[in-house]
């Protein structure tokens, strides 16, 4: 809907609605009821929501009076669409503007809310700034007329009160009011200025009689600047006496400074000795410490070095202790074996005394030991290999278990699957409805019966209930084309849908789809050339119902006339996709599978595995045999997949059994082998351990001849070192013995310098300082007087001395406070007291001046606005005439209008087509009642073609046009809505049937009032 239009208006206790709620259509709404019925509280409601006055309403005279009695509050709500680009502020609102308007005994309140009903501001300018921007103005007639206003206007012959009208629809009385009211002002703020430009003049003739007075004592004033002229001199003639005398100072200066080179070269040349033999005392003095660093670091080598040859001693004695017991234990080894060599040799002297048969007994039982060594290898390998295979045959009989389980457990669901479908199928063969919602449509259906009493048309549904189809080899296909539609109820009208809503909430039947249809409506008649162009047949062809009500919401909201049925996969894809059928939505197969084209979008849906038979199969017994011999088909299946898995069970655990004997026998094996090796490779370890000892103790021998060595080599170099030590020491002490004789001739020639050359300089720079700072405070006394160039400029101070100038300054005092007696103020005071004058006048002439030029601009810019103003409303005159002409004309008619902007007044003529004379008609009083209520609507029409508002109400338009008129006014409004596209409410108690319905034209009658 568009941006600024209602969608809906809810009223409690307003006037003389209790309760109230009226959905609005996004074109052309009828509001019809009997008088009495409260249609004129809606658009009263609104203007009141809108921010009009009670008075302006002219049904109550505040807006208390609009409670309903017995009340203490009224309230309104309007709900304004917020869509698309002119849509207000959106990301604060949403879609939805919720004006809710308040109203108490004391007091009212505009709240403004989001779509989701927060809170979102409630001062009165935000609503303005709506109003404003949706172009809304529910005191212009154009946009409400009440019915008064009707009345005033369209059944009224008066040529002032059509003025009235047109000067009040086009905003021409609302620009006129507030070009009045700027003149009004303009002309109160001329009067002011007037006054004020006249309110300075006596000032100025005081401002005139100080200047006369400034004049007459300009001669004292001289006397004053000459005194000023011979202060400045003074001031600097003390600058100038202390500048001599620091001149003189620094001469004397200069004179004892002089003195100080002679002494300070003899202290040069001493500080020069000092320096050059103190540098070599701090060479001395470092190669004296670098010995002594290098006698420390000795010292701490020969510690170290005596450490390290003690820690290679205790490393050798316990080397060789280590030594000694591996030699022990390898000579007892070795003893053991010359005693079985020697039983050995014994054992082969007696044996070589035997026969040779003998011998080759024993040779043929070492091969034979040997062929069991070999054959215990091998039979440790071959049980290896046994235990592998073994290993794998078990993975494999456990993986088989699995999957046998597996698909027991998906069997065992099948089963249960099919079960709830044998009793869903035969709680269906036993009630039907059941299958359309379950024991919930049945308590449905029990609180519509206790309901029924409040229903306007009882409630048809579910709609699957009262649809039976042609052949049940369908069932399946429909059923998945229709869904949920099947469960739907229908009803009326909203009320009803309501009403039925809470009968659902009462059982707990939540999400129930409810349809609201014309029960009227005659089943509709689909041509040909908009149904699929195929022989295979539609949904719609293959279902019945006695009610035709059914069939239409089938159409309406399922477009079962588009929905082709097939028998297969293949036949679907190709009428589906490969011929591009028209007016085809959807195809599907008797299975259920789903095949549709959006575009270059080629989509297929699987069919719902878990559906045996569509809710509207009609076979049920049939379909309940077949789900239960499948069932023992699968439990027979199962039983066989059980034996089998218990056979594995048994072979498993006998496997199980041989691999752990096999592991047994295996490891019994490897120990006997591990054992027969662990000797030999005990006898080889020894040896090695005892060779790695050997190696440690000759390298331990070896660092330790080595430290040795190296600390007598260091102790030699050490006592080398220690000689030059106290030859360095005995330098050092002579290069001392030098740098104490030059210090004392320095500290002799430095006590010279500070008596007699730097203490006589200290005392002059002293004075020299105190006459410099004296001439600092002078001058800065004199700046602050005047500055230097102004006495130059004067003349400079010339020969005069400092009591000359003291004289004639006090001699010009005495002269100038003789002449000042005779003035009681000074010529500054009055300069003061007229420059301030001066200001302040200035600036009220200025600010003066400012009001008038904005004043005259002001004006000018009225007078450019009249203008506009009359050229606008000459242009609106020729707009109006057109457009009146334009209506006019549909009927043969023409017509023209006369708008009297000075006298007020509005005329219509018009030229009727049946009048041969083509004589115009001047008064519309003459005409028939039909003619004049056609031209006085062409009128108003023609004044809403020339105002833009996002939605009109009408009240009461056709209350005294006959049967015929209002048959062609009605026609004429609703063409003239539907073409122009905003929103229109239209009030009227009479019957409206002969308005022709239509998707853009919404009618609501209004309940009968009670008596």
């Amino acid at each position: 809907m568009a941006a600024g239009t209602i969608s809906r208006i809810r009223l409690e206790n307003f006037m003389c609605h209790s309760s109230l709620h009226i959905e609005l259509g996004e074109h052309v709404n009828f509001i019809t009821g009997q008088n009495g019925s409260g249609k004129s509280a809606i658009l009263t409601a609104l203007c009141v929501a809108f921010g009009c006055r009670a008075k302006n309403t002219q049904r109550a005279a505040s807006l208390k009076d609009f409670i309903k009695t017995g009340c203490s509050y009224a309230s309104i709500l309007v709900d304004i669409n917020n869509h698309g680009e002119d849509a207000f502020k959106p990301e604060v609102f949403g879609n939805v503007i919720i004006l809710e308007r308040r109203i108490t005994e004391s007091s009212s309140s505009t709240v403004l809310k989001d779509q989701h009903g927060r809170k979102v501001a409630h001062r009165k300018d935000d609503l303005v700034e709506i109003i404003e921007h949706f172009n809304i103005d529910v005191e212009n007639p154009c946009v409400i007329m009440s019915q008064d206003k009707s009345r005033e206007f369209l059944h009224s012959g008066n040529d002032k009160d059509k003025f009235k009208f047109f000067f009040k629809a086009t905003l021409l009385q609302q620009v006129n009011d507030l070009l009045g009211s700027i003149r009004k002002n303009l002309n109160v703020v001329d009067s002011i200025v007037e006054e004020l430009e006249r309110s300075i003049m006596p000032v100025l003739k005081e401002l005139d009689d100080i200047q006369d007075k400034i004049k007459n004592m300009e001669h004292i004033e001289e006397i004053a600047h000459e005194i000023e002229n011979l202060k400045k001199k003074l001031a600097w003639a003390w600058v100038y006496d202390v500048d001599k005398k620091i001149g003189e100072q620094t001469e004397k200066l200069e004179k004892l400074r002089e003195r100080i080179p002679a002494c300070q070269e003899r202290i040069d040349r001493n500080t020069a000795i000092i320096e050059e033999v103190r540098k070599e005392f701090i060479v001395k003095k470092e190669n004296v410490r670098s010995f002594l660093e290098k006698t420390q670091e000795v010292r701490r080598m020969k510690e170290k070095m005596q450490h390290d040859i003690h820690e290679a001693v205790k490393l050798k004695m316990d080397l060789e202790k280590e030594h000694a017991r591996g030699m022990q234990v390898l000579n007892k080894m070795n003893t053991r074996v010359r005693r079985l060599e020697v039983q050995v040799h014994e054992f082969q002297l007696k044996r070589m005394q035997q026969t040779q048969a003998e011998v080759f007994q024993v040779e043929d039982s070492i091969w034979e030991l040997q062929q069991e060594i070999n054959s215990a290898n091998l039979c440790a390998t071959r049980l290896s290999e046994e235990e592998k295979k073994l290993s794998e045959e078990l993975q494999d009989i456990i993986k088989s278990i699995s999957d046998i389980g597996k698909e027991i457990d998906e069997d065992g669901r099948r089963i249960n699957h099919l079960k709830s479908q044998i009793e869903d199928l035969r709680r269906r063969q036993h009630d039907k409805l059941t299958a359309f919602g379950g024991d919930r449509v049945q308590s449905l259906y029990r609180s519509i019966e206790r309901h029924h009493s409040r229903f306007k048309c009882p409630p048809i549904g579910p709609i699957g209930y009262h649809v039976q189809l042609a052949s049940d080899c369908w069932s399946l296909a429909v059923d998945c084309a229709l869904g949920r539609l099947l469960d739907a109820f229908i009803v009326s009208c909203h009320k009803d849908s309501l009403i039925l809503r809470e009968c659902a909430k009462e059982v707990k039947y939540h999400n129930l789809q409810i349809i609201i249809y014309d029960f009227a409506k005659p089943r509709l008649d689909i041509p040909n050339h908009l149904l699929p162009s195929t022989t295979h047949p539609t949904i719609l062809s293959v279902i019945h119902s006695k009610n035709p009500t059914i069939l239409n919401v089938l159409v309406d909201q399922g477009h079962t006339e588009r929905q082709v049925l097939v028998q297969d996969y293949e036949v679907g894809k190709s009428v589906a996709f490969d011929k591009r059928i028209r007016n085809l939505k959807e195809v599907y197969t008797s299975d259920g599978c789903k095949m549709f084209c959006r575009g270059s979008v080629e989509t297929i849906l699987p069919p719902n595995r878990k559906w045996r038979a569509g809710r509207l199969c009609t076979s049920l017994g049939e379909k309940i045999i077949e789900i239960e011999n499948e069932t023992a088909e699968i439990k027979k299946i199962n039983s066989e997949r059980w034996d089998l898995k218990g056979k594995l069970v048994i072979d498993r655990d006998n496997i199980n059994s041989k691999l752990r004997t096999l592991k047994r026998k295996r490891e019994d094996e490897e120990q006997h082998l591990e054992r027969k090796k662990q000797v030999k490779e005990d006898i080889g370890n020894k040896e090695l351990v005892l060779e790695k000892i050997n190696l440690k103790l000759t390298d331990a021998l070896r660092e330790e001849n080595d430290k040795r060595a190296s600390y007598k080599n260091f102790i030699g170099s050490a006592h080398a070192e220690m000689g030059s030590i106290s030859d360095a020491e005995h330098e050092l002490q002579l290069v001392e013995e030098k740098i104490n004789d030059a210090q004392q001739d320095k500290a002799h020639y430095e006590g010279v310098m500070e008596r007699k050359v730097l203490a006589p300089i200290k005392m002059a720079e002293s004075e020299l300082t105190d006459l410099q700072q004296l001439h600092q405070e002078y001058f800065e006394k004199a700046s602050r007087i005047c500055a230097e160039k102004e006495v130059e400029a004067l003349g400079g101070v010339g020969g005069s001395t400092l009591e000359q100038l003291s004289d004639r300054i006090n001699k010009l005092n005495q002269k100038f406070q003789q002449e000042s007696r005779r003035y009681t103020e000074t010529i500054d005071d009055l300069r003061a007291l007229h420059d301030k004058k001066g200001r302040k006048i200035l600036r009220k002439q200025q600010m003066y001046a400012g009001f008038r030029g904005k004043l005259n601009a002001c004006q000018k810019a009225l007078d450019l606005r009249w203008r506009k103003f009359q050229r606008n409303a000459g242009l609106l005159k020729r707009q109006l005439t057109w457009l009146f002409n334009e209506h006019l004309g549909k009927k043969g008619i023409s017509g023209h209008i006369n708008v009297d902007y000075k006298n007020e007044v509005l005329s219509v003529d018009l030229t009727m087509p049946q009048d041969a004379s083509r004589d115009t008609v001047r008064d519309t009083r003459g005409l028939s009642g039909g003619e004049r209520s056609f031209s006085t609507l062409c009128f108003t029409l023609a004044l809403h073609g020339m105002t833009e508002a996002p939605f009109r109400a009408m009240d009461e338009f056709d209350v005294f046009m006959d049967a015929v008129s209002r048959k062609i006014s009605l026609d004429t409004l609703v063409d003239f809505a539907v073409a122009q596209g905003s929103q229109w409410i239209f009030i009227t108690p009479h019957d409206i049937s002969m308005v022709k319905a239509g998707d853009r034209i919404k009618k609501q009658q209004m309940a009968a009032p009670r008596g």
